[in-house]
């Protein structure tokens, strides 16, 4: 027997009887968290935020050649927006406290946090296309609020 053929058998004889490792397993990802859509807490949220930007929406279609606090509803909807951004706060909390790792209660922080950003922008508009400028923040900032508690449930990145 030549050399190469005692070496093929030898290769072969010891495959197989080798053990064999099984291939290595893929980590399987986490499932997403529960929705915590229906939760009193964040229905709440949804259902003010939806509220306050139609809100928005009725301010931008009527006069914005007036200031802000000169416009009706705007004392209420100051304070609907400070209360809307403490809720927020108090859902980034509450999934904190849960130990939750997705993104949504990073999201309800910031919401929080720019909620009274943009309602001083607001406030401070000068002239009726700062007001639409600062009223359209608004809009598109509380309708984020609502979908990110509606949308289903991601699990962490």
């Amino acid at each position: 027997m030549s050399c190469d053929a005692a070496a093929l058998a030898a290769t072969l004889w010891f495959a197989s009887t080798s053990a064999v490792a099984p291939p290595p397993q893929m980590p399987t990802a986490a499932p997403p968290p529960p929705s915590v859509a229906a939760e009193p807490l964040f229905a709440g949220i949804v259902d003010r935020a939806a509220k306050l930007k139609a809100e928005t929406a009725a301010f931008e279609k009527g006069a914005l050649d007036t200031d802000f606090d000169h416009m009706s509803g705007a004392s209420y909807f100051e304070t609907a927006v400070s209360q809307l951004s403490d809720l927020d706060m108090q859902g980034h909390v509450s999934l904190v406290q849960r130990g939750r790792t997705d993104d949504l209660k990073c999201i309800l922080k910031g919401i929080s946090q720019d909620l009274p950003v943009k309602m001083k922008a607001l406030e401070a508009a000068a002239d009726p296309k700062a007001r639409h400028t600062a009223l359209e923040d608004m809009f598109y900032l509380l309708r984020d609020n609502v979908e990110v508690i509606t949308a289903p449930p991601q699990p962490a990145a």
